[in-house]
Parts: C-alpha cells; sequence; structure tokens
C-alpha cells in the first residue's frame, strides 16, 4: 500500500443490520486513531435504528452518540463515496455475501464478533453481550490503529489484518479474567 506518513486512511466497518458492533467499531476507531483514520459504518439490510444497548454500552465508555444512525451500504457505493483503504466485516452473514465493489480498491479481512443481538435472557445478560463485543472490538481496533500502515507492503498488512481478525485465543484470555463483567 503506497502511503505518506500524513495519510489519514478511509475505514468502513460492515454488519447485516449496522445497529450495534459496525457502529461501535466506528466509534471506537474514532478514539483510538489519532486522526490517522476516519471511520465509517454501514449495513447491507440495515435495521433502521442503532441498537439502544450499543448506546448504552458506548455512553457507559464515555463515547459521543450524537449522529449515530443506522445506514445502508448504497450509501458508500455512489459516485460521491468515499474511496476506501480498508473494509472490514464483522458478522459471518456479510463475509459471505457478495459486496459491492468498493471505491479505492480497499484492503478487507473478516474480523468476526459474535452478535450480541442474537442473546436471549434477561437485560443484564444482553449488555453484558454487547460489552463484551465492544471489549473485542476495542481489543482489536487499538492493535489496528497502532500499526505502521507505511511500513509494510500489502502482503505483510494483509497478514497482519488477518491475524486481528483471528485473536480468538485473546478472547479467551479476556473472558478467564473476567473483563465482560
Amino acid at each position: 500500500m503506497s502511503a505518506t506518513p500524513d495519510k489519514t486512511y478511509t475505514v468502513l466497518f460492515l454488519c447485516e443490520h449496522n445497529s450495534g458492533r459496525s457502529i461501535m467499531a466506528e466509534c471506537l476507531l474514532r478514539r483510538w486513531s489519532n486522526g490517522r483514520f476516519a471511520a465509517h459504518s454501514a449495513g447491507s439490510r440495515p435495521s433502521g435504528a442503532v441498537s439502544p444497548y450499543t448506546l448504552r454500552i458506548l455512553q457507559s465508555f464515555n463515547h459521543k452518540t450524537d449522529g449515530l444512525h443506522s445506514k445502508s451500504w448504497d450509501v458508500y457505493t455512489g459516485p460521491d463515496a468515499p474511496a476506501f483503504d480498508f473494509v472490514f466485516t464483522l458478522c459471518d452473514t456479510i463475509a459471505a455475501a457478495s459486496c459491492p465493489e468498493w471505491p479505492g480498491r480497499p484492503m478487507t479481512a473478516h474480523w468476526g464478533i459474535e452478535d450480541p443481538s442474537a442473546t436471549d435472557g434477561g437485560e443484564e445478560r444482553i449488555l453484558k453481550a454487547y460489552r463484551r463485543a465492544y471489549v473485542e472490538l476495542e481489543s482489536r481496533i487499538k492493535i489496528f490503529s497502532s500499526l505502521r500502515v507505511t511500513a509494510l507492503d500489502r502482503l505483510g498488512l494483509q497478514s497482519r489484518l488477518n491475524q486481528i481478525g483471528s485473536h480468538r485465543a485473546e478472547r479467551d484470555e479476556l473472558v478467564q479474567a473476567g473483563a465482560f463483567g
């Protein structure tokens, strides 16, 4: 990937409904990127609203939630769409789907995160699932945002992106340490 040290990289996070994981990832990258990345999120079948659980988790970690909304990936396929450097799928449904051609020939990777909205049970159990998704995403995004993108060739960078998405052992360590409440 040819780049300059001052370049701002444009990133798109995708989930089917764009109401939970992709919204959290967008907020997290904004927090941890120190302005190096412009974060966006979208869904193939947007729900039309951000999950209230997502909003609660984001607010509990002091994220600004004004202006967050669920939107279709079609927003990012037109002539006015930004050219993306990276596109990450966060749910298996999207990873298996036929995605649009994204402007900019972005690097892609699948960072599968369990869907917290599929959790059954009471409110505390559901919040715990959303908190777990948040912590997993935060861990991956911290690693990603610390990459020296300009120091890696395209193949090396793709390998690193794939490794970040496959950190299951890291999740198990976090569960054992009680990081999810």
